[in-house]
C-alpha cells in the first residue's frame, strides 16, 4: 500500500523527484478537491524551496513527504491563519508553531492547509467562509470534524498523512467517518507553543490522520516530546521506543452511550465483530458498564468551551479595539461566547475538578484491564443536509445574551445534543488526558466507514499500536478505496 513511508522511500531513493511528486499532487487536487472541498491553500513553490533548503532529508523519518496543515492551530509563518472564522479571513501567522517546527524537523514538508469548522467547535466541517467538506466515501455526507478537511484529503488518496488535532474527538471522529487511523495521543506528548500552551486546558492536542499503523507509530515516536515550559507533561510509562509486543491483553468493552443517546446497530455490530476477533487472538475480553458519568463530564466540557471562548474573544476584542457582535461569528460560536461570559471562576474550576476525578477513576479502571473498547462514533457520517440543531435552538441562541446562566447552559446542551448523539464516546480521553485510537475495522451495508475506539492508560500508546497492528496484519482494516487503486 502506498502510505506515507512508501512515498518517503520513493523520495529518499530518488525513484521520484520532489517536483514530480508535487506536480502529481497538484493534478490530483485539481480533479478531486472541487468535489470534496477540503484544501484551502496549496503552497507549491514554498514547499519546493523548503525541500531544497532542508539539510539531510534522506536521514529523516519522512524524507521530504508533503503534508497539509490543519487551518486551526497548526501555523506556519506567513501563511493564512483563519481558524475557519471570517473574523480572520485575511490574517497571516507571524510565527511557525512548535508542532509544525517538529513536523519539519522529521522531514515533513508543509504544502497546504485543510478546512476546519470555525474554531473547531463542531464534529462536522462546514465553516461559513469555506463551505461544507464532503466525505470521499459518499459525497452526500460530511467528512466529520473538526479535522474534516485533513480526513477528506487522506481518504481521497491525495495525501497519505495530514496534520490534524483533537479537542473532543476531532481526529477520531473523522477517522471513523472516513475509514482512517486516528490517534489522539496522551496529553503532554506533542509539542505546544509558542502560544496556546494549554490548548483547552490540555483537552486539545495535535497529531495526524494516517492509513497505516507504521505511519502512525513512526509519526508518534518522531514527534513525541514537549518543551520544559509546557504546562502538561506526559508520564514516562513507555517513553523508550518499544516494538509492539504479542502479549495477551485484558480488554474491557462497552457499547452503551455514556450520555444515554441511541447507538446504531452498526456501531454495536462493529464492536461485536472486534470482540470476536480479539477473543480468537487469545485476549481476555469482557463487557463492563461505562465507567464514568458521561452526562456530568460533557456538561463540564461545555463549561470549559464557553469559558475558553469568552477569554479568546476578550483578547480579540482588545486587539480589534471594538466590541464583538453576533454578526462577527457563526451562531454556535456566539452562543458559547455568551455562555462563557456568564460563568464564574469557581464554576470553571469545578469543571476541571470533574475532569481530574474522571482521570483518576479511569487510571484505577486501567489497573483491572489494559484497553477499553467502544465504538468510535455511534453512527456513520451524517448527510450534508442533516440539521444538527433546529430553528427553535437557533432562535434561542439569538437571545442567549439576555438569558440566565442556567438557561444558557440548557441552550448550549441542546445546541450540541444532536451532534453529541453522533459521537458520544470520544470526549472522555480528551478530558482525562489518556490516549485513544480509532481503527477502520468496519463498514455498513451502505459501504460507509465506521470505526472502533481503543483507549489506554496514560503513556500506553504502545498497547494501542499492538492492537492496531493485530487488526492490520489480519487484514481487518477497511481503508479508503483510493489506496487500492493502481
Amino acid at each position: 500500500m502506498k502510505d506515507g513511508l512508501y512515498w518517503s522511500n520513493q523520495l529518499k531513493t530518488k525513484q521520484v523527484s520532489f517536483e514530480e511528486y508535487v506536480t502529481h499532487l497538484e493534478a490530483k487536487i485539481k480533479v478531486i478537491n472541487p468535489k470534496i472541498n477540503a484544501l484551502v491553500t496549496f503552497e507549491k513553490e514554498s514547499a519546493i524551496k523548503q525541500y531544497h533548503r532542508t539539510p539531510n532529508l534522506d536521514e529523516l523519518p519522512f524524507s521530504g513527504l508533503p503534508i497539509p496543515l490543519k487551518m486551526l492551530g497548526q501555523t506556519k509563518k506567513g501563511w493564512l491563519n483563519t481558524a475557519g472564522s471570517r473574523l480572520f479571513r485575511d490574517v497571516r501567522s507571524p510565527f511557525t508553531s512548535h508542532f509544525v517546527q517538529r513536523l519539519e524537523s522529521i522531514g515533513l514538508i508543509p504544502i497546504g492547509q485543510s478546512t476546519a469548522p470555525e474554531f473547531g467547535f463542531k464534529n462536522v466541517t462546514d465553516a461559513t467562509i469555506y463551505g461544507d467538506t464532503r466525505n470521499p466515501a459518499d459525497l452526500s455526507r460530511s467528512a466529520g470534524g473538526s479535522s474534516g478537511g485533513a480526513a477528506a484529503l487522506v481518504a481521497a488518496g491525495i495525501f497519505p498523512i495530514a496534520g490534524a488535532s483533537d479537542g473532543g474527538g476531532s481526529i477520531r471522529i473523522p477517522a471513523s467517518f472516513n475509514g482512517l487511523i486516528g490517534l489522539k495521543p496522551t496529553r503532554g506528548t506533542m509539542p505546544v507553543g509558542p502560544d496556546g500552551w494549554r490548548g483547552w486546558q490540555g483537552a486539545s492536542i495535535s497529531f495526524g490522520l494516517t492509513v497505516s499503523m507504521r505511519d502512525t507509530k513512526t509519526l508518534f515516536y518522531a514527534m513525541r516530546g514537549t518543551e520544559n515550559a509546557a504546562p502538561y507533561q506526559a508520564p514516562k510509562t513507555e517513553w523508550a521506543h518499544h516494538e509492539p509486543s504479542n502479549k495477551k491483553l485484558r480488554i474491557a468493552f462497552s457499547t452503551s452511550s455514556p450520555v444515554g443517546s441511541l447507538v446504531s446497530k452498526e456501531a454495536i455490530h462493529a464492536v461485536e465483530e472486534a470482540v470476536i476477533f480479539l477473543t480468537a487472538q487469545g485476549h481476555d475480553v469482557f463487557e463492563i458498564k461505562y465507567p464514568v458519568n458521561g452526562d456530568q463530564l460533557i456538561r463540564s466540557y461545555y463549561q470549559m468551551n464557553g469559558a475558553e471562548t469568552a477569554a479568546m474573544f476578550e483578547n480579540i476584542s482588545t486587539q480589534l479595539k471594538r466590541e464583538l457582535t453576533i454578526n462577527d461569528m457563526e451562531l454556535m460560536t456566539w452562543g458559547l461566547y455568551q455562555y462563557g461570559q456568564k460563568l464564574s471562576a469557581s464554576s470553571y474550576i469545578h469543571s476541571l475538578n470533574t475532569w481530574d476525578a474522571a482521570a483518576v477513576e479511569m487510571e484505577k479502571q486501567f489497573e483491572n484491564f489494559d484497553l477499553f473498547l467502544s465504538p468510535a462514533t455511534a453512527h456513520p457520517a451524517p448527510k450534508i443536509e442533516t440539521d444538527l440543531q433546529s430553528d427553535a435552538i437557533r432562535a434561542e441562541l439569538t437571545t442567549i445574551e439576555q438569558r440566565s446562566k442556567e438557561e444558557a447552559a440548557t441552550i448550549i446542551y441542546q445546541m450540541f445534543e444532536k451532534s453529541l448523539a453522533l459521537s458520544p464516546y470520544t470526549q472522555l480521553a480528551n478530558l482525562t488526558g489518556q490516549p485513544a485510537i480509532s481503527l477502520p475495522t468496519f463498514t455498513t451495508k451502505e459501504d460507509l466507514p465506521l470505526g472502533i475506539q481503543f483507549m489506554a492508560a496514560k503513556g500506553n500508546e504502545d498497547l494501542l499500536f499492538q492492537i492496531g497492528y493485530e487488526f492490520e496484519h489480519a487484514q481487518r482494516f477497511h481503508l479508503p478505496k483510493a489506496y487500492f487503486e493502481r
